[in-house]
């Protein structure tokens, strides 16, 4: 059996934008914002949950807190048997927008686990881990770049989460506007179809080709490369405000997708783009430039939870 350590554990997980516009269920980008979740075990029984930031309003403090079930697979994978911890989380990702809140719990209680076991990161590889996350969120295209970072592909093969982690241009730059409402995933993915066209599918996969690409190698082909006919459309009625911004961006010349499930949208550009986003957006929207983060889930000791 694996030996619990006494010392607390912080781990910070990255945002995530998914799909990118035709990449669905595929392709992932890492964001510097980041969740700091911190953990230690204790002798008594019991979970004690601390919520600060994004979510404190709505975010469970017992065992049904996402962070917290991932955190009692990862100590059951591990073959350890805490009697109870405390786990403080400071919430920076928004929720209910697209950016990979669920996958950043997922991926960080899974991070804790594994942290406060020692020699955990040989017991229980990142591959381990993201087969783990599987079991709680059934695509891989948020969580993967929540746990390694950067611009990944990912699939899943006979049920086992594969990935690839592509070198971005040093031209790419996101944008992130983020709407004062939500949209819950399964309530988007609810508006999908069961089936495509073929012409559609075609589209798509090319347009994926040429997404790669666009991010690695000639950003200036990120306009035609954002393009999606899967998914966007067949959720316009869910948040119009969110296409028409993406609409509008498009028309202008600016790359622009929904981000993830939405609402958010996801843009690319330099500080003159960032300010015409801005001026389209209004103020309703809150529009920032983001750092891609090269590293994604980062483990640093800390003296007390």
């Amino acid at each position: 059996m694996a030996t619990l350590q006494t010392d607390a554990v912080r781990v910070l997980v990255p945002a995530t934008c998914a799909n990118l516009g035709p990449g669905f269920d595929t392709l992932g980008l890492a964001l510097e914002i980041r969740d700091s979740l911190t953990a230690m075990v204790t002798e008594d029984k019991g979970v004690l949950v601390e919520v600060e930031g994004q979510g404190v309003a709505d975010v469970p403090r017992d065992a049904t807190n996402l962070v917290v079930r991932a955190m009692a697979l990862g100590f059951a994978a591990l073959d350890v048997r805490p009697a109870g911890f405390v786990l403080r989380c400071t919430n920076v990702i928004p929720h209910g927008r697209g950016l990979g809140s669920s996958a950043a719990a997922i991926i960080g209680g899974l991070a804790l686990a594994r942290a406060l076991v020692l020699d955990g990161d040989q017991l229980l590889t990142d591959s381990d881990l993201l087969q783990l996350a599987l079991q709680l969120e059934s695509h891989p295209d948020n969580l993967a770049p929540a746990l390694f970072g950067g611009f990944t592909t990912a699939w899943l093969n006979a049920g086992v989460g594969e990935w690839v982690r592509h070198e971005v241009h040093p031209d790419i730059h996101p944008i992130i506007a983020i709407p004062d409402f939500q949209v819950p995933t399964k309530q988007a993915r609810s508006a999908l179809t069961a089936m495509v066209s073929r012409d559609e599918a075609i589209f798509n996969i090319g347009r994926s080709a040429l997404l790669v690409h666009a991010m690695t190698q000639d950003p200036a082909l990120l306009l035609p490369a954002t393009e999606d006919r899967l998914h966007q459309e067949a959720r316009r009625a869910m948040y119009p405000q969110s296409m028409a911004l993406v609409d509008a961006l498009r028309l202008t010349g600016i790359p622009a997708a929904i981000s993830g499930a939405g609402p958010a949208v996801l843009a690319f550009g330099n500080a003159t783009v960032l300010e015409q986003v801005k001026g389209v957006a209004g103020a309703h929207w809150d529009v920032s430039r983001r750092e891609i983060a090269a590293r994604g889930t980062l483990v640093t000791p800390v003296s007390q939870p």
